[in-house]
């Protein structure tokens, strides 16, 4: 069905780890009325180069009744939710080995496109209603867990980035005295990026950081965390911070920056451990370890322009000369100290949320054992 009368303006897009995400597509001069329209418990999917990406994106639309999607997606939905539930056949779809057999039929083209007769073809374990609610149940419990962390996680990046503000925006960070700065008659004076606290400085980010950009995929790689493979790659993407896979040697070390480079340009992340990355993605490496969450969250703030080409990207001078607020050591290391609370706190939490994503791989394994 299409977007007759653009009835629909909520557009998604697919992800490639099976998720429902707002889009991103450049709409502007595109017929909308084209997009296909999906809804609630409906499925949407793409058959196109699933080998070259080793999965098959697939997503079940929860979170909305309805919604507009590329026409390039086919949409399916059960016929029975008597016989079959949406969210039971979706856990189905999440299976590696799901995936593993999307690839091994996935013939098509140059990069391993799958025929919708063949996805057609995939066979999988219905056992009785009552069965399939008991497994799903099962496994939301896990996801309704995974959710709160997220939540909760969101709300400690909120605190983060508000004390932030506050010290480095709005100027109140404690003086000697422990009382807000600026509001107490601190002193400013002028510079390149306005006033200031007297003391502080305005430096380049290229003065202050080494910058290189990405380069290509390791030889060595893994889609997924082995004994020999376990350094995590970072590519230009958003969805999972960027996760591309794993490889078994480190170029950055922790205490980096991510900044997306091409397409979707200045999305950044702080990496907490060594890692490598690949093209599309610029790592800045500050010279001071005390200044590499002062210098992500100002980073964050930033506005960048892209370079006037077709398509937004960044280039290592473009982020070299960008200018930054330098506070003073004595701030930085109060401030750092602060925020690393707040950090590992929020690492304690992704922590968890990585063992519960193993446990859900436990429970998605054991639907096979359905067919004995």
């Amino acid at each position: 069905m299409r977007n007759n009368g653009l009835k629909i303006t909520n557009l998604l897009g697919l992800t490639i780890n099976k998720n429902f995400i707002p889009s991103v597509a450049n709409t502007i001069g595109t017929d909308m009325e084209k997009y296909k329209v999906i809804r609630k418990n409906q499925f949407a999917c793409s058959t196109m180069q699933v080998r070259r990406d080793g999965k098959m994106p697939v997503a079940l639309l929860k979170d909305f009744d309805e919604a507009i999607i590329s026409q390039a997606y086919p949409v399916f939905e059960v016929i029975n939710e008597e016989l079959l539930l949406p969210d039971y056949l979706m856990m189905w779809f999440s299976r590696s080995e799901f995936d593993r057999e999307a690839c091994f039929h996935a013939v098509g083209g140059v990069r391993g496109s799958l025929e919708w007769d063949d996805f057609l073809n995939f066979q999988l374990p219905v056992p009785t209603i009552e069965k399939q609610c008991e497994i799903v149940a099962e496994y939301n419990v896990v996801q309704n867990r995974i959710n709160l962390n997220k939540q909760f996680i969101q709300k400690l990046e909120e605190t983060a980035q508000a004390i932030y503000k506050h010290w480095f925006v709005d100027f109140e960070f404690p003086d000697e005295n422990g009382e807000p700065y600026k509001s107490f008659g601190g002193k400013m004076e002028k510079s390149e990026l306005g006033d200031i606290p007297k003391g502080w400085k305005v430096e380049t980010i290229g003065e202050i950081t080494e910058i290189k950009a990405g380069g290509d995929k390791p030889a060595i790689y893994s889609v997924i965390k082995t004994q020999k493979c376990s350094i995590p790659i970072y590519s230009n993407g958003i969805v999972n911070k960027g996760l591309y896979g794993y490889t078994n040697n480190a170029n950055y070390p922790a205490g980096s920056i991510t900044i997306s480079a091409r397409g979707t340009i200045g999305y950044s992340e702080l990496r907490s451990e060594s890692f490598d990355a690949i093209v599309r993605l610029l790592v800045v490496m500050p010279k001071s370890q005390c200044q590499s969450i002062y210098l992500w969250q100002n980073i964050r703030t930033m506005e960048f322009d892209d370079s006037g080409s077709v398509q937004n990207q960044l280039t290592v001078p473009q982020i070299s000369g960008l200018l930054i607020l330098l506070p003073s050591l004595d701030i930085l290391n109060v401030y750092d100290s602060i925020i690393k609370i707040i950090f590992n706190r929020i690492k304690f939490h992704e922590n968890i949320n990585e063992k519960l994503d193993e446990l859900q791989t436990v429970l998605l394994s054991k639907l096979a054992m359905l067919y004995n």
